[in-house]
């Protein structure tokens, strides 16, 4: 059973028809590149859609880290504890800030931040705690406040994965003193790079605005690589992606060439902060956001009937199903991960890949994705998380983006139980 079109996890997911053309239309009006009325149409609707009083927009979800972390205005070493099994985007923002990130083990079954381990881990000059619902998950946030209160420490949510979820009946973003979202090519909603920063504490919001006006937009020229990303992404990368490797082939070479970005650069792996980094959001990727923004009930609710698809179909395989939620949480399901035996999984994607399915999206292999990333520049010590290191290692994410149909799952199901 082998897919004529090929089948991506992370590849650009979320584009659409309208989408293509809508970068298309912005490629050729660049007077709307950087300035323009969509950056404030995409923050009036993102406050509306959160609920919350102040959102502020920036060039990555990188950026809107940055400026809550200067906002904070901690001293120079302070610790920022977060959850291993993370990208190094997250990672980064603190070091670059001048911070000092401390790693905490994750539950198993959540993927999420083990309250247990937070606690063993806060030390005097402990600030802050960055707590990230993986792959659309709602971490243990009540507990976790509890926490940070007895704690004296300053609660930041990493939405990254998770718009759209809710726990009890709240949404994820309004339960830290600030949040931040990413619009990055494969998250919730994709504007290829975007993010948001959130604050209901009158204070930082008047802070994290004065930094917002105080950066800079990015070049144009690096607003119209990424508005040629979702245009050659369609029309070049995927359509032959496996007519003799020329897809592949085409997608290196407009890397190399800096004709399209990279998401998580070679310099970030090693803990280098590009010279894109921190902006404010240019009015093209606005534009991009807030249609796809449009778009996210729609989004999450296919990722739902998706999710539960894959669950029907493999609770009585040898795939341990993970991400499980309690009542109370809403879970969105960036991606449905599984967990096979650590020795297979290898085997497995490139079983997969013969099949023309693209399964590996980064998230594997390392406590700090992606794959290549210096732990140690990361601040990482291997061993101090041992579930974390353990589920990397057996991790296998399956698609749930609006381009991957009930009938598409209904054969990656079938594929994986006849493995």
């Amino acid at each position: 059973m082998s897919f004529s079109k090929p089948i991506f996890i992370s590849l650009s997911p979320n584009i659409q028809k309208d989408d293509f053309w809508l970068a298309l239309k912005l490629i050729f009006s660049p007077w709307k590149w950087k300035r323009g009325r969509g950056v404030a149409g995409l923050e009036e609707k993102f406050r509306n859609y959160l609920a919350v009083n102040n959102a502020f927009s920036f060039n990555s979800g990188r950026s809107a880290f940055m400026a809550i972390l200067k906002s904070l205005e901690l001293e120079k070493g302070s610790e920022v504890l977060l959850q291993a099994f993370t990208c190094n985007a997250a990672v980064n923002p603190i070091i670059w800030s001048g911070l000092k990130p401390i790693f905490v083990d994750i539950e198993k079954e959540t993927l999420n931040m083990d309250p247990t381990d937070l606690e063993r881990k806060i030390t005097a000059n402990s600030r802050a705690v960055l707590v990230q619902h993986t792959f659309g998950f709602p971490a243990k946030i009540d507990e976790i406040s509890e926490i940070c209160q007895k704690h004296n420490l300053v609660l930041i949510e990493d939405c990254a994965h998770s718009l759209g979820a809710e726990y009890k009946g709240r949404k994820i973003g309004t339960f830290g003193r600030a949040s931040f979202s990413s619009f990055g090519r494969d998250k919730i909603i994709s504007s290829v790079y975007g993010g948001m920063a959130v604050s209901n504490d009158p204070v930082l919001a008047e802070r994290i605005e004065k930094i917002q006006k105080d950066y800079k937009y990015p070049s144009g020229g690096w607003v119209f690589q990424q508005l040629l990303h979702p245009i050659l992404i369609k029309i070049l990368v995927m359509p032959f992606y496996n007519f003799l490797g020329l897809g592949k082939f085409f997608l290196i070479g407009l890397q190399k060439l800096g004709i399209i970005s990279k998401a998580v650069t070679k310099g970030e792996k090693q803990g280098i902060m590009p010279g894109y980094f921190p902006k404010k959001m240019p009015n093209g990727l606005a534009v991009l956001a807030l249609q796809q923004l449009n778009k996210i009930d729609e989004f999450n609710e296919h990722r739902r009937r998706i999710s539960e698809l894959y669950q029907q179909g493999l609770k009585e395989s040898n795939f341990h199903l993970l991400g499980s939620g309690e009542n109370e949480r809403k879970n969105i399901y960036m991606r449905f991960p599984i967990l096979s035996k650590s020795n297979e999984s290898d085997k497995i994607l490139k079983y997969f890949q013969k099949q023309n399915i693209f399964l590996d999206d980064g998230w594997r292999k390392s406590a700090i994705v992606p794959i290549g990333t210096n732990i140690d520049r990361m601040n990482y010590i291997k061993g101090s998380c041992p579930a974390a290191e353990d589920i990397a290692r057996g991790i296998i994410n399956l698609p749930t983006h609006i381009n991957i149909s009930l009938n598409t799952a209904e054969k990656i199901i079938n594929l994986l139980k006849g493995f």
